[in-house]
């Protein structure tokens, strides 16, 4: 069946499956949301189900509108429901990921260049973040030695101890959804020595010190926070696996005069929906086939 709607003297023409395909998410979490629970108790708390019924509520009169009448005649009613300004809402992610965006330019300084830095964890430690995921600590302490690690690393470089501004994110899970805790860091390119007091500009980052750096970092944090034999012997392990140190990604090259373009990276971490509806090719019976960034497709059984 074809719909034909009329929008300022406009036809648009609009079919059935694509009416289908955008309300298939909320399909989805209808379906699946209550055996998810079970499967993940972990989630069975108030917050995430404030979040899932705020999306599925998004854009119906359940969940709220606003109502406008002719003000001569009472007649001519028209309601608008409310949006639900949610990251995890597909609809509403776009607007939510642009404001995050406006607040993150907000506190980048005018005349001012950035670099991009993304600071990862082995493998091996992801389960030990995992166990205290609840908690928190661990992830505090990350982002605490992330920003000691790159302001040492710029100390080292310029030759001065430097105080420098950076804005960090952290990411708990990585492109393919598993739990992989990493680190995104917008750092000023540079930094002030207080006793000269004086600016240095920061001229190039070498890769080899960022490495070692944060392998050393990260490794004394884990010991003195998760004191135990096994983790002493996985520390002693992790040196002598990562020889040249643990991965940290530095952009390349001149740190770009405008950072407006890695405000709009790092809000795609802080604010990006859960999947793009674009993405999602087919739903049946809880399997969902989708395409990943390389285009590959894929079925997931979802419970």
């Amino acid at each position: 069946m074809i719909r034909v709607e009329q929008v300022r003297d406009k036809s648009i023409v609009i079919t059935e499956d694509e009416k289908k395909d955008k309300n298939i998410f909320k399909q989805i979490i209808i379906e699946n949301w209550e055996n998810f629970k079970k499967k993940y108790p972990s989630y069975n708390k108030p917050y995430y189900e404030e979040v899932i019924q705020k999306a599925l509520l998004c854009g119906t009169e359940q969940g709220g509108y606003t109502e406008y009448r002719c003000l001569e005649c009472g007649k001519g009613v028209r309601r608008i429901p409310f949006t639900c300004k949610s990251c995890f809402c597909l609809s509403c992610a776009k607007v939510y990921t642009d404001e995050v965006v406006s607040q993150v330019s907000k506190m980048l300084r005018p005349g001012m260049k950035y670099r991009h830095i993304v600071l990862t964890i082995p493998e091996q430690l992801s389960k030990v973040f995992y166990k205290d995921r609840h908690n928190g600590k661990l992830l505090s302490e990350l982002m605490r030695v992330g920003y000691k690690c790159v302001e040492e690393v710029i100390g080292v470089v310029v030759k001065r101890e430097v105080k420098t501004g950076m804005i960090m994110v952290l990411q708990t899970h990585g492109r393919s959804g598993h739990y992989n805790p990493h680190l995104h860091v917008l750092v000023i390119n540079g930094g002030i020595n207080k006793e000269r007091k004086e600016w240095k500009e920061l001229r190039y980052l070498p890769f080899k010190i960022i490495h070692t750096k944060w392998q050393y970092h990260l490794l004394n944090m884990i010991k003195g926070q998760v004191a135990t034999k096994e983790m002493n012997k996985l520390v002693d392990s992790l040196y002598k696996s990562y020889a040249k140190g643990f991965v940290a990604n530095v952009s390349k090259g001149e740190a770009p005069d405008k950072a407006k373009g890695l405000a709009k990276y790092l809000a795609k971490y802080m604010a990006s929906p859960p999947i793009s509806i674009r993405r999602i090719i087919r739903y049946d019976r809880g399997k969902v086939t989708y395409r990943n960034n390389t285009k590959r497709v894929i079925t997931h059984l979802l419970v």
